[in-house]
Order: C-alpha cells, then structure tokens, then sequence
C-alpha cells in the first residue's frame, strides 16, 4: 500500500484547531461537562479524518487525542472538571520530558519530526530541541497558573485564544536561529 499525499496545510490546521474551537464554543453555549464530551468526539473525528487522508497520525496530535480522551473520560466519569483543565499541562509536560529524555540519549526528536521539511545543522538542531524544552515547561506552568487562578470560561477562552498566539509568537521568534544554523541540502553531483 502506497502512503497518501500530505494534506493541504489549511485543512491540517482546520483539523488541529475545530476541536478547540468546538471545544470553546460548546462551553460558552452548554458549560464545560458538554464541552468536553464535544472536545472528545471532535478530537477523535479529527484524527480519523486525519488518518483517512494519510494513513498515519502525526504524534503530537495523537498524544494529545489519547490525553484528551482519558482526561475527558475522567472529567465525565468524576462529573470533575480538574482533569480536563490539568490535560494542557500533562501533555506540555510530557512532550518536554520526552524531548529531554531523548536530548540526554543524544535523539534529538523534534529534527525527526521536522528533518522532512527543515534542513539545519546539529547545533541547530540542539538549540531548537533545547528551545522547545523550555516553552514546553512554560505552557505547563503557564496553564497551571491560569486554570488555578481564572474563572473555567477565563480557562477555555486562554486555552483556545492564548496558546495559539503565543506558540505562533515563539516559532516566529525561532526563525533566526532556524536561519542562521540552516544546512545547505547535499547536492547530487551526478555521479
């Protein structure tokens, strides 16, 4: 079986965000219990449109589906919305930890997730991965502080509204590094 082509990029980020955005609308309109419940069934039709287009799951998207799902079951489950509230910060933590992990046994994950569309040099490589330890660490403690602090509808609307621009902010703020570590691709010669 031949792999599928990747997916449009605006449909990708469609499939990335609906699930928020259901997720928000859902909890201004019937409170955070429903918008869970919608949050699981859209992020779980996400990933199998996802998969039906591409046959295979990115894994941040999936990690983050299975943590949606248990953390959303548990909400139902304990009628509590601190599960739902504490998936950011256990998926945050987790991509942090499995970054580090892999940066302590010298795999640098994120250059074989991005190595396809990005060429950069190991120091580069080493400083994106450093990099997103950290804003991996700051979304966790960031969440805890808005979750702890703020009313659940403050939460949500941070949640849809407030990662999104500062993840966009912070990856823009990494293109000089991106630029000044990029590797030259090997050029074929003809021999």
């Amino acid at each position: 079986m031949t792999k599928k082509p990747p997916i449009n990029q605006w449909l990708k980020l469609g499939l990335e965000l609906g699930p928020l955005v259901v997720f928000f609308v859902a909890n201004g309109r019937l409170g955070i219990f429903q918008a869970t419940a919608a949050f699981m069934v859209a992020t779980a039709i996400a990933l199998g449109v996802s998969y039906a287009l591409t046959r295979t799951l990115p894994v941040m998207p999936m990690v983050s589906g299975v943590v949606v799902l248990v953390f959303g079951g548990l909400t139902l489950y304990l009628a509590d919305e601190t599960f739902i509230k504490l998936k950011p910060t256990i998926v945050n933590a987790m991509f942090a930890m499995i970054m580090a992990g892999g940066l302590a046994f010298k795999k640098l994950f994120i250059k074989i997730v991005l190595e396809s569309a990005v060429q950069l040099t190991d120091r580069g490589w080493l400083l994106l991965t450093r990099a997103w330890i950290a804003f991996f660490v700051f979304l966790a403690l960031l969440n805890e502080v808005v979750w702890r602090n703020f009313s659940t509808d403050a939460w949500v609307s941070f949640k849809v509204f407030g990662i999104m621009p500062i993840t966009l902010v912070f990856s823009f703020a990494l293109v000089p590094i991106m630029m000044k570590h990029s590797a030259e691709p090997l050029k074929d010669d003809g021999r």
